[in-house]
């Protein structure tokens, strides 16, 4: 006869199923009207007796909402709901990626198409509030370098913070979208060892040239640090493995 122990372990979510209940949470207080643009959310430890669940899985799922353009973290103040352009929700991309098996490279060169060009926009159109953005996410970085997971949100964020700062809300709903999609795809792996410092640095020089208004270097550097995280994710080794994605059946196939 099985315990009724053993069915309550059987019955316990893990952490990633825990911090999927909390962005359900989040999300159900926003569509209610209880939490609008700007809002600040209740602290960790109310949001762990509201939910349920440990502080671990409340932080994994602010983290992720944070990655998807949802949530902004401001040191000091609190957590608040995104009052920037809007978020497209990345979960029919994410979806999408594991129906058709996007590959890292299409990742990556979507990425290129979009953010070369975001990140020369920025360096001609950015103000004191967007640079400001950019660069604590720069200070972020090199701050949890031996954070992984904290270092790839502020990575995450780095990205977002420049196409905000691009003056086209259409573009950095886009690239928020995309961003999204590639936190999901870096979280599971991002604890492998490697030095991120190069990375944190390189970022920091986009930043640099955003800040001195140079398109043509801000683009360079954009397409250059791209290129080097691309080779990074190849040298850890090949992708995971995928089902073979769904075809539409030929005409007449049954």
């Amino acid at each position: 006869m099985t315990s009724s122990t053993t069915l309550h372990a059987r019955r316990r979510p893990t952490e990633g199923m825990a911090a999927d209940v909390v962005i359900g949470h989040i999300r159900a207080l926003v569509a209610r009207g209880e939490l609008s643009p700007g809002a600040r959310l209740p602290p960790e430890r109310e949001l762990v007796r509201e939910i349920g669940v440990s502080r671990t899985s409340v932080r994994a799922g602010l983290q992720a909402l944070a990655a998807k353009g949802l949530l902004v973290t401001r040191h000091g103040a609190g957590t608040f709901i995104a009052n920037g352009p809007p978020a497209l929700d990345s979960e029919p991309l994410n979806f999408l990626a594991a129906l058709h098996g996007f590959t890292r490279r299409e990742t990556f060169e979507a990425r290129r198409t979009l953010e070369v060009g975001v990140a020369g926009m920025a360096a001609e159109r950015a103000t004191g509030n967007g640079l400001a953005a950019i660069a604590e996410e720069v200070t972020g970085m090199f701050a949890s370098i031996d954070d992984a997971h904290a270092f790839l949100l502020h990575d995450i964020k780095f990205h977002r913070a420049v196409a905000a700062a691009c003056g086209n809300p259409i573009l950095a709903s886009v690239v928020d979208m995309v961003s999204g999609m590639f936190y999901e795809q870096r979280r599971r792996t991002a604890a492998r060892g490697r030095d991120r410092r190069p990375a944190a640095e390189m970022h920091r020089q986009i930043y640099q040239a955003i800040r001195e208004h140079d398109r043509g270097r801000a683009e360079q550097l954009m397409a250059e640090h791209l290129q080097m995280a691309e080779h990074e994710q190849e040298s850890e080794g090949p992708e995971p493995m995928r089902s073979a994605p769904l075809r539409p059946a030929a005409a007449g196939q049954r």
